[in-house]
């Protein structure tokens, strides 16, 4: 009887750890066209809300300036920059703030969830009903 009571809590101690996986730390992005790995984003919270910034850049270009951005983000380096700003959990989606693509300047509304094997981030961008999603991997 003690042997299958420990059981069951290892058992619920397992799925509660899996299901409430964190999507802070850091993921490597893949451009969904040519599939190659372009960056390692830090993802973290400040003052209750999720921000994510460039902290590696696995291309040729590790030098690369935001050429296209507006504001004080323009010609500044990819490197560090943050590029997804003040999202707020809502049940198990991140959304409520942007996304930047330094490749083109254009921000856009954003959102973030685990994916179903706690190792992969939907990372989705858009612009009224027009979406675009890429999905990111988790770097151990």
């Amino acid at each position: 009887m003690k042997n299958k009571f420990i059981i069951v809590l290892a058992f619920i101690f397992t799925f509660n750890v899996a299901s409430s996986q964190s999507i802070l730390g850091k993921w490597k992005t893949i451009d969904d066209e040519t599939g190659n790995e372009k960056s390692i984003v830090e993802i973290y919270e400040d003052d209750g809300k999720v921000y994510g910034k460039i902290v590696e850049i696995l291309t040729e270009n590790k030098k690369a300036v935001c050429s296209k951005c507006d504001g004080d983000k323009k010609n500044q380096p990819i490197l560090n920059m943050v590029i997804i700003e003040g999202l707020e959990k809502d049940d198990d989606v991140y959304e409520g703030g942007t996304i930047l693509n330094p490749e083109n300047g254009k921000e856009y509304k954003c959102r973030l969830k685990i994916g179903e094997d706690q190792d992969t981030l939907q990372v989705r961008g858009y612009v009224a009903f027009f979406y675009k999603t890429q999905y990111w991997k988790r770097v151990n």
